[in-house]
């Protein structure tokens, strides 16, 4: 049995599998997912499992170079703005860039998959662009 906390298979590989510059993101229960991108769909219910909870588990196991933001997330400012600002702090989530939704909507396009949770809170979303390690 893996030794690290993440446990989905799905999720897993799709990490596992990322090479530099690859777009994974983790989106609110709401947000749209394009035909084509595989989709590791998390949601049981509203709120379970939370944007927070999931973000937490993928950081255990991505290396992240840097990440997109709404600039919409940011008027609104939903409970995981303010996770994602202390990791930022501690320098987990690299460069920060902020966009408009419906760019990140064009973003997501290009992901190699988008994890949909539980979370109900408007515009909690983020695109990870994963980094390397050495």
């Amino acid at each position: 049995m893996k030794k690290t906390p993440l446990l989905n298979i799905a999720l897993s590989r799709v990490i596992a599998s990322l090479g530099h510059g690859d777009i994974l993101m983790i989106v609110d229960a709401g947000m749209p997912v394009p035909a084509g991108v595989e989709l590791i769909d998390l949601a049981l219910t509203r709120g379970v499992p939370d944007f927070v909870s999931v973000l937490d588990v993928v950081l255990s196991e991505m290396q992240v170079e840097s990440h997109v933001l709404s600039n919409e997330m940011a008027e609104v400012k939903p409970p995981a703005l303010q996770v994602i600002e202390s990791l930022n702090l501690d320098d987990q989530l690299g460069q920060q860039r902020w966009i408009s939704h419906e760019d990140l909507k064009v973003l997501s396009r290009k992901a190699k998959a988008i994890i949909r949770t539980g979370e109900c809170q408007p515009y909690s979303n983020v695109a990870l662009v994963s980094g390397v390690v050495f």
